[in-house]
């Protein structure tokens, strides 16, 4: 069974790419996502996040809005807002994000990628995932026979893959969709046999896949083939595989509602145990590992830890995420358990630090942490070792539309 392959993919006709294109269903409440999708009957948020086409107070996990979505999803085929592909092809799939600095560009591979691989951990893993957001992806993909949500994959280096997605994305695109967000979504269509054969021969050389996003999906595809025993399609899944190097982790940052107890002051000399404290005139934006941006009321501070700190050789125990937990969190401010404290809260760096600031500022938190983004080589080292990510260490941006293109598994 091949690591990766092409498939008849579901896409909207060209002249409705726009109309369809959504949000991932876990960046939106249900009520952002009635919202969005006022006013738009083709918005692929109506087969994502069905309940938005139930009253107000419906549970998202309910059975009716997997009926729902079945039926939605019935509806813009028999309209021929969605059509299916007549023969397995592969896609290319460029995102073009805005930044400060110019801009960020990345394309990758659509693809089936194997859930035999995935089981054995060719296709690795750094999240754990949670039993009631699995059993809502299987649900989805057993109502609609599909899989609508793509996995965010990463290929380590390849030149002769980078090289192949270059040719695969020559030319016009089969579909051009500029975000509310300000990110474009291209996709091209593979159809060319020799190209489609260079692309699963080179990717099935691979040692690995790693999971940058998505392993609630991933999970569920894996439960969804056991129970059909790999039967037709089930026995792949939805991805989207980017090289390692142009993915884009951002720094996914920390704010707390109390000092635990103490003053600043009191805080600010338990800190000086492990790190080097020194006030900042100007946002201190982290730009090196082991680096942190400490804010309190009006005021930021730069922190640096005692490098003696890091263990070289643990890739858990050496990241940002850990050494704040292990020499800040916990012995100081008392917070063990970043996933179920609730005195500790989680800022994507898309918000920036002054999202930070208005939440200290406002009273409604004691204190904030910025940290510099975890690296890519950070996460295939954790995944390499079989180890595990702690939470909220990454923030992956821009993110992939759903809708563009859907894998059916009949």
């Amino acid at each position: 069974m091949p690591l990766v392959k092409p498939f008849t993919g579901l896409r909207p006709i060209p002249s409705q790419a726009a109309a369809v294109a959504a949000p991932p269903y876990d960046v939106l409440s249900s009520a952002e996502a009635r919202l969005l999708a006022a006013g738009k009957p083709w918005s692929f948020l109506h087969i994502s996040k069905a309940e938005i086409d139930l009253p107000p107070d419906t549970d998202p996990y309910e059975s009716q809005v997997y009926v729902k979505a079945a039926e939605n999803l019935g509806r813009m085929l028999a309209a021929g807002i969605l059509k299916r592909d007549a023969a397995p092809c592969y896609y290319a799939y460029r995102l073009i994000m805005p930044t400060a600095t110019g801009e960020h560009v990345q394309t990758g591979l659509v693809a089936a990628a194997s859930v035999a691989d995935y089981d054995v951990n060719r296709i690795r893993k750094h999240e754990f995932t949670r039993p009631d957001k699995e059993d809502d992806r299987v649900r989805q993909i057993e109502a609609l026979n599909a899989q609508t949500g793509p996995v965010l994959l990463a290929y380590p280096p390849c030149p002769v893959a980078d090289a192949l997605l270059a040719q695969a994305s020559a030319g016009a695109p089969d579909a051009d969709v500029l975000a509310d967000s300000g990110v474009r979504h291209l996709i091209w269509v593979v159809h060319e046999t020799s190209l489609i054969q260079k692309i699963s021969t080179t990717f099935d050389a691979l040692p690995a896949l790693y999971i940058a996003d998505g392993h609630h999906r991933s999970a569920a595809a894996s439960r969804v083939a056991a129970t059909r025993h790999g039967a037709g399609e089930s026995g792949y899944f939805l991805a989207v595989i980017f090289p390692h190097h142009q993915t884009r982790i951002m720094d996914y940052n920390r704010v707390v509602k109390d000092l635990n107890g103490m003053s600043e002051e009191e805080f600010l000399a338990r800190i000086e145990k492990h790190f080097s404290v020194t006030p900042s005139k100007v946002q201190a934006k982290p730009s090196k590992p082991g680096e942190f941006g400490l804010y309190l009321p009006g005021r930021w501070l730069r922190l640096r830890i005692d490098p003696k700190l890091i263990p070289s050789t643990d890739p858990v125990a050496r990241l940002d995420v850990s050494l704040l937990t292990e020499f800040l969190f916990s012995p100081i401010l008392g917070i063990q358990d970043l996933r179920r404290d609730k005195r500790i809260d989680f800022v994507g760096g898309i918000r920036g630090l002054a999202e930070l600031e208005r939440r200290v500022d406002s009273g409604e938190m004691a204190t904030a942490l910025a940290l510099y983004p975890t690296q890519m080589e950070d996460l295939m080292a954790v995944a390499d070792a079989g180890e595990v990510m702690p939470p909220k260490s990454t923030w992956f941006e821009p993110k992939l539309a759903d809708g563009l293109v859907s894998h059916m598994i009949d």
